[in-house]
C-alpha cells in the first residue's frame, strides 16, 4: 500500500504545472462553496466564520457543511404544511387579544386555545404513571413523539401497554428521532407491530444516498403523547431509566405537562405533521380528524408553538424574547443548556437593568462539560446587569420553563439555546393563568432552595476556568 502511495505521489510530482492546479482548484473550491454559503443570506459573522473555516479545508470542507452546515427544509416545507388538514383550522383564539398570543400564532401558524386542565408532573415517576394511565384509557387512539426512548425498564413497560392497546384495536403511531434514539434495538419494537401498532424513524441516516443531505444536524427533540385527541402530554421528559427516579437515585430533576382540553389538537396538529413528513402517510389523517372530540372550552388559556429548521421564525425564541419584554415584575428562567444568542442575552440584561426580578435556574454540572463551560461564560455579563445566577445541584436539572410576572407561564422541549431554537423540532405550551403559574412560582422556589447563587467573586483560574469558557463559547452555535 505504502509503495503505490509513494508511486503515486511521484507522478503528481512530475505533472508540470502541479501549484496552479491546485491553486486553481482550491480558487474554484472556494468559490463555489462560498457562494452557496453568501446565498443563504445568514447573519455576517456566521457567515464569515463558515467562509473562513471551511477555506481551510478543502474540499473535506464541502462535506462538513454539508453534514453540520445552517439547513432550511425548504424542499420538505409544504408537504409538512399540507398535513395541516381539518386539525386545527377551525380552532378560535382564547379571549383577549395580547400582543404575545398574536406573536405566536403568527410565527408558529397555531391558534391560541383553552384548556379544561393541566396538571405539573415533576420527574419521571409521575410523568410515567400519569401516561401509562392515560394510555391504558385510550379508545382510538394513541401518537407518541419522542427523542429518547430507551430499551430498559421504563421503555418495556410503556411498549408493552402501547402493544396492549394495539391488540385491543387502538391505533398507535410511535414516531423516534433516529439520533436521540439510536442505541435502541430495532427488534425491541417487534411486540409492539406484531400487536399492530406502527413505528417510524425522523431522519434516519442517509449516507449512502450521497445525492441527499443526511439531515444529521436536525433532529425532533419533541416529547408528544396525544390520546384520543383529547389528553396530551409534553415537557421535557423523554422514556428512559435516565430520567426515572424509582430505577436511578441519580435520575434527572425534570418537568413535564398532562393537558386536557381543546389545546391539545395543537399537538395533535404537530404530530400528525411530523408522521405524514416521516412517513409519506396521508391516509390516516382523515380518520384522526374523524375522532377528535367535541371542542368544549376551557377556563384556561393555552397555546402550543412548534418551531422547526422548516420555518424562519424561529417562534420559540420569539416567545422567550417576547415573554420577556413584556415582564413587568419578574422572569425566571430554569434550562439544562443555557447558551443565549444575542437577541436573548440582551432582553435578559435590559429586564434585569430595569429593575425586575431576573432569575436563571442551571445545572451545577450538565451531561456535556462544553455546555456547562459555554453557560458559565455568560454569567459575568448577566450578574453585572442584576441576573441572580442559581446553579442546582443535587442531581442533573433538566427542567425547561419560565415564568413571567405572575400569569404567563412556558414550558417544553426548549432548551434556552441556538441548537433549540434554531436547528431543532421543539414544542413549547404557553398558559396565561395565575393557577398554573402560582404552581410553577412554588417549583421554582423549591428547586432555589437546593441552588446556590453564583458569586460574582468566584474563583476564575485561567486554565482551568476562563480559558475552557471561552473556548466553549466560540464553539456554542453548535452546543
Amino acid at each position: 500500500m505504502a509503495d503505490h502511495l509513494l508511486e503515486l505521489w511521484r507522478w503528481l510530482s512530475s505533472m508540470p504545472h502541479l501549484g496552479w492546479y491546485l491553486a486553481l482548484g482550491w480558487l474554484a473550491y472556494v468559490l463555489g462553496l462560498g457562494g452557496w454559503i453568501v446565498l443563504q443570506k445568514r447573519p455576517p459573522v456566521a457567515t464569515l466564520s463558515w467562509l473562513f473555516g471551511l477555506a481551510a479545508i478543502p474540499y473535506a470542507g464541502f462535506l462538513v457543511y454539508l453534514v453540520l452546515g445552517p439547513q432550511r427544509i425548504k424542499r420538505h416545507r409544504l408537504r409538512r404544511a399540507r398535513s395541516r388538514v381539518r386539525l386545527s383550522d377551525e380552532d378560535v383564539a382564547a379571549t383577549g387579544e395580547a400582543e404575545l398570543a398574536t406573536l405566536a400564532q403568527a410565527t408558529s401558524g397555531l391558534p391560541a386555545s383553552t384548556a379544561r386542565d393541566v396538571r405539573l408532573l415533576v420527574d419521571g415517576a409521575a410523568t410515567y404513571d400519569a401516561l401509562l394511565e392515560a394510555v391504558r384509557g385510550a379508545r382510538h387512539h394513541v401518537h407518541l413523539e419522542y427523542y429518547i426512548y430507551a430499551a430498559d425498564r421504563t421503555g418495556t413497560a410503556l411498549r408493552d401497554a402501547l402493544a396492549e392497546r394495539a391488540r385491543a384495536g387502538v391505533a398507535v403511531r410511535l414516531l423516534l428521532d433516529a439520533v436521540g434514539s439510536a442505541g435502541i434495538p430495532r427488534d425491541f419494537f417487534a411486540p409492539l407491530q406484531a400487536a399492530g401498532g406502527e413505528v417510524a424513524w425522523f431522519h434516519p441516516m442517509q449516507f449512502g444516498r450521497v445525492w441527499r443531505r443526511t439531515w444529521i444536524n436536525l433532529r425532533s427533540h419533541r416529547k408528544i403523547v396525544v390520546v384520543d385527541g383529547d389528553v396530551g402530554f409534553t415537557g421535557g421528559i423523554n422514556v428512559t431509566d435516565e430520567q426515572n427516579e424509582r430505577v436511578r437515585a441519580d435520575a434527572y430533576r425534570d418537568l413535564h405537562l398532562r393537558i386536557e382540553g381543546d389545546v391539545v389538537r395543537a399537538l395533535q396538529v404537530l404530530f400528525v405533521e411530523d408522521w405524514a413528513y416521516a412517513t409519506g402517510q396521508r391516509d390516516f389523517i382523515a380518520s384522526v380528524a374523524k375522532a377528535m372530540p367535541e371542542r368544549r372550552p376551557g377556563q384556561i388559556a393555552a397555546q402550543v408553538l412548534g418551531s422547526g429548521p422548516d420555518s424562519p421564525w424561529e417562534s420559540i425564541h420569539r416567545l422567550h424574547v417576547g415573554a420577556i419584554h413584556e415582564a413587568s415584575r419578574r422572569v425566571w428562567l430554569a434550562t439544562p443548556y443555557f447558551v443565549p444568542g444575542e437577541a436573548a442575552l440582551m432582553a435578559l440584561g435590559s429586564a434585569a437593568l430595569a429593575g425586575l426580578d431576573v432569575r436563571v435556574l442551571v445545572p451545577r454540572r450538565s451531561d456535556s462539560m462544553p455546555v456547562t463551560w459555554a453557560a458559565r461564560s455568560y454569567f459575568d455579563e448577566l450578574m453585572a446587569a442584576g441576573v441572580r445566577i442559581y446553579e442546582y445541584g443535587p442531581r442533573m436539572l433538566h427542567t425547561k420553563a419560565m415564568l413571567v410576572d405572575d400569569e404567563i407561564a412556558i414550558f417544553g422541549s426548549a432548551n434556552f439555546d441556538s441548537r433549540s431554537f434554531r436547528l431543532n423540532f421543539e414544542v413549547s405550551v404557553m398558559f396565561r393563568d395565575a393557577a398554573i403559574a402560582g404552581e410553577l412560582a412554588q417549583l421554582f422556589e423549591r428547586e432555589l432552595a437546593s441552588a446556590p447563587r453564583v458569586r460574582a467573586d468566584r474563583p476564575t483560574p485561567l486554565w482551568s476556568v476562563r480559558l475552557p469558557e471561552a473556548l466553549a463559547r466560540l464553539l456554542s452555535p453548535l452546543l
